[in-house]
């Protein structure tokens, strides 16, 4: 009866889980961590884009306890500086594509998506470029 074990088979499901809800919570804490940075403090009535991103965060199941670290953390000194950056390029065919990017190094995140884009048939344009040709509708994740 080898391989019938039960437990590890819940160990494997659970090791899933737990992975998949580790990178909901990353995103989550950067989208956090942003706000704080950008919105204007670690205040959510003052602060919409960060009550925004408390209620995303609150729709993955994330402990209170850990979205009140995050803005502990996001306002103080020693906090990580992500930052919002937008990507403009072509795609195959001439289709306008437009990037949203949090990152905390944009040098790095340039060579990415460029290469990205370069291997798929595609190139990316200056700032400013498709900007005016898009209004915010939906989020692919």
């Amino acid at each position: 009866m080898a391989g019938h074990s039960k437990w590890a088979n819940i160990k494997h499901r659970k090791g899933a889980q737990d992975k998949k809800r580790a990178k909901q919570f990353t995103r989550a804490i950067k989208e956090i961590t942003v706000a704080v940075k950008e919105g204007g403090g670690p205040d959510p009535e003052a602060n919409p884009a960060l009550r925004n991103a408390i209620q995303n965060a609150k729709g993955v199941n994330m402990p209170k306890d850990t979205i009140e670290r995050a803005i502990k953390k996001a306002s103080g000194a020693d906090a990580d500086n992500y930052e919002m950056v937008t990507f403009e390029g072509y795609g195959p065919n001439g289709i306008a594509i437009f990037v949203e990017a949090t990152t905390d190094n944009t040098n790095r995140t340039v060579a990415s998506v460029r290469s990205i884009f370069s291997k798929n048939g595609g190139s990316l344009g200056t700032n400013g470029s498709l900007e005016f040709l898009f209004d915010k509708k939906g989020v692919f994740v």
